[in-house]
C-alpha cells in the first residue's frame, strides 16, 4: 500500500525545517518547536521513533493545522512581521539552496510539506488581512503548490479575489500563473468547496482564455484540470469553449481533450461526435467476452477478454472502455469508466483484446467484498454486464 500523504511530515522534514527556520528566528530552539509538535522529542535529533498515539491518530490536514499552531508560537505575534520573517526564510532558502528552490515543470521547489504548512500559516491567520496575505500567496506560490488557501479568500472576498487571480494570470513567474488557475477550481480535490464558483465559474473563464497557451506545462495542465471541474456541473459551457479552442494549436487540443475526459467516460454524444467518435455503434459489437475466473482475491487481478467486431466497410475510430460496477458499503453498486485505448480500426476486422484490473489495495479506494460487475464500453455504449465476485 502507498505511504500515507500525512507522513511526509517526517523526521527528515523536521530536520531540515528546523534548520531553515533558525535562518530567520533569533534564539530559535529546534528541540522545544518539535517537542511541542511531536510531543516527545529526541535530544540527539530523530534518533528514534518520536510520534506518539496522539501524532498518528491525525491525519493531513491536521497535522498542518497542528504545526502551524506550534510555528506561531515561535514568530512575532504581529501577523505582518510573521510574514514578514516567513519570505525572508524563503529568500535565505532561494540564496543558500537555488536549486532546492526551483519550480519548474518537473518539480515544485520547496515540495508539498512547506506548502502545507506556509500557505495554511496564511489561511488560519490572515484571513483578515488581505493585502499582506495576498502578498505572501503571491511570493510562497513561487517556491511550493500554494492552491488551497486561496479556496477561503474567494470564500470571504470573492469578486475581489477573482480580478486578482486574473491579474495573476498574466504574471511572470509560471507558478503564480499556475495558481490563478488552480487556486479557483471549483472542485479542487482536499480543498475547501467554492459554491458560487460551481454554479456560475463565468469569472474564470478570462483566466483560462490567458492561460490556455502558456509555455508552462503545469499551468496548461491545471487549465485542463480546471475544464474538467467545470465540466461537472456546467458541461454546456465547456463544450462551448471546445467548439470555440479545437483546433488553435497542439497543446489547446491537449487541454480541451484532458478537461472534457470525465464528458467522455459520461458518454456525452455532442462531446463524442467533437472528438471524432461516432455514438452511432450499430455496425460495432462485442462477442465471446470471457473472465478468467468468476471469483477475484483482493490484492489479484481479474483478467477479461473479447472479441472486438468492425462490420463497417470503412476503418472506424473506437474509443473502448469498461465500467466497474464496485461493491459499496450499503449493498449497492458505483461505476467506475476505465480506458483501455483511443484507435482506429480497419473496416470489417475482428480483434481479440485482453484486459488486467488490479484488485489491490490503495488509499484512494476502499473495496468491499461481494458482487461486482463489469461491462465493456464502445464510444460511449455500454454493452452487456458481467458478474463476479471479490473475496478475501
Amino acid at each position: 500500500m502507498a505511504e500515507p500523504f500525512k507522513n511526509m511530515f517526517n523526521e527528515q522534514f523536521f530536520d531540515l525545517f528546523t534548520k531553515d527556520l533558525k535562518l530567520v528566528i533569533d534564539d530559535f530552539d529546534a528541540r522545544e518547536f518539535v517537542s511541542q509538535v511531536m510531543d516527545d522529542f529526541d535530544a540527539h535529533g530523530f534518533v528514534s521513533q518520536i510520534m506518539d498515539d496522539e501524532w498518528e491518530g491525525r491525519e493531513l490536514k491536521q497535522r498542518c493545522m497542528h504545526i502551524t499552531t506550534v510555528l506561531r508560537k515561535f514568530l512575532p505575534a504581529d501577523y505582518k512581521e510573521a510574514i514578514a520573517k516567513i519570505l525572508e526564510l524563503l529568500d535565505h532558502i532561494k540564496k543558500t539552496r537555488p536549486d532546492f528552490s526551483v519550480i519548474d515543470d518537473t518539480k515544485f521547489g520547496l515540495t508539498l510539506e512547506y506548502g502545507g504548512i506556509l500557505d495554511n500559516y496564511v489561511e488560519q491567520y490572515g484571513l483578515d488581512d488581505y493585502e499582506t496575505s495576498v502578498k505572501a500567496i503571491e511570493k510562497i506560490t513561487q517556491f511550493t503548490s500554494c492552491e488551497f488557501v486561496t479556496h477561503s479568500f474567494i470564500i470571504k472576498y470573492p469578486d475581489q479575489m477573482m480580478k486578482q487571480m486574473l491579474v495573476w494570470s498574466k504574471h511572470e513567474h509560471w507558478g503564480v500563473r499556475r495558481l490563478a488557475s488552480e487556486g479557483c477550481r471549483p472542485r479542487l480535490p482536499w480543498a475547501m468547496a467554492l459554491p458560487n464558483l460551481k454554479e456560475n465559474p463565468a469569472p474564470i473563464i478570462p483566466i483560462l482564455e490567458n492561460l490556455k497557451n502558456d509555455p508552462a506545462r503545469f499551468v496548461r495542465l491545471s487549465v485542463a484540470n480546471n475544464l474538467n471541474d467545470i465540466a461537472k456541473d456546467n458541461p454546456e459551457i465547456v463544450i462551448d469553449l471546445v467548439k470555440k479552442w479545437k483546433g488553435e494549436s497542439k497543446e489547446v487540443d491537449w487541454i480541451i481533450k484532458h478537461g472534457c475526459r470525465t464528458l467522455l467516460k459520461q458518454g456525452n454524444p455532442e462531446v463524442m461526435e467533437l472528438f471524432g467518435f461516432n455514438s452511432t455503434i450499430s455496425n460495432i459489437c462485442v462477442e465471446d467476452f470471457q473472465i478468467s475466473s468468476p471469483e477475484v482475491k483482493v490484492g489479484d487481478s481479474l483478467e477479461v477478454s473479447f472479441k472486438l467486431l468492425n462490420k463497417n466497410d470503412q476503418t472506424t475510430k473506437i474509443r473502448l472502455e469498461y465500467g466497474i460496477y464496485y461493491q459499496k458499503a450499503n449493498g449497492t453498486l458505483t461505476k467506475k469508466v476505465h480506458k483501455i485505448s483511443e484507435k482506429e480500426y480497419a473496416g470489417n476486422s475482428t480483434t481479440r483484446i485482453t484486459r488486467k484490473h488490479s484488485f489491490r489495495v490503495v488509499t484512494t479506494r476502499k473495496l468491499h467484498l461481494g458482487l461486482h460487475q463489469i461491462a465493456m464500453i464502445i464510444n460511449g455504449n455500454e454493452f452487456e454486464k458481467y458478474s463476479f465476485e471479490l473475496i478475501e
